[in-house]
């Protein structure tokens, strides 16, 4: 081997020595920042996990005392949030208004911190039972945004109990508007807006 090749090898590695020399902490730095940011994953996954796993079992036993007819069954969901504890204590507001005790089960619909997927139904479930207690003018405020069709057949509903006709004609019409011609919600909607003094929206002819 030539001296002058010994000399570029030699040169080559002295610049290598020096890269590392610069550039050696910023490599480690980011190895660590990776390893914390997938130790710091793993731990969030089991914790996530970990309140899955609670709630599923609260969900468990809230159901079991709602069977048992035992006092306040959303107590055991109290402090747990996920689908697991929103479907618990949807199904005891469903238990509560069974046996007659509709200001309990609007106490725990109001108490849910819904899963945005279930934000829907917990509102539509909730303003049912505020309207069919005096509290329409609520129920009517709480449904605003749902533009779904049983969401403005709810709201409908409200501003009928508030003493609202016309306002109420307007939102049964809007849910025809957006229900599919074959949905079975469509005659049930048709004849609450015939119960509130409206005319059926004219059918288009097929040709």
């Amino acid at each position: 081997m030539a001296i002058d090749d010994l000399l570029d090898e030699h040169e080559q590695g002295e610049r290598v020595r020096a890269w590392l020399r610069k550039n050696l902490p910023g490599i480690i730095a980011g190895l660590a920042l990776g390893l914390a940011a997938i130790w710091g994953m793993r731990q969030w996954q089991e914790r996530n996990l970990g309140a899955q796993q609670q709630a599923h079992a609260a969900y468990t036993q809230a159901l079991a005392k709602v069977e048992a007819g035992e006092e306040d069954p959303g107590a055991a969901l109290a402090g747990h949030e996920g689908v697991y504890a929103t479907l618990g204590a949807l199904h005891v507001a469903k238990a509560q208004v069974e046996a007659g005790k509709t200001e309990d089960a609007i106490t725990t619909l109001r108490g849910i911190k819904a899963e945005p997927e279930l934000e829907p139904v917990v509102k539509q479930r909730l303003a049912q039972l505020l309207a069919a207690t005096g509290k329409a003018d609520e129920a009517v405020k709480l449904l605003e945004g749902d533009d779904s069709g049983l969401g403005l057949e709810l709201r409908a509903d409200a501003l009928v109990a508030a003493g609202k006709p016309e306002e109420a004609r307007a939102q049964y019409q809007r849910a025809l508007e957006v229900l599919d011609a074959e949905a079975p919600a469509r005659r049930r909607i048709e004849l609450k807006l015939q119960d509130a003094g409206g005319d059926l929206p004219e059918v288009a002819e097929s040709n």
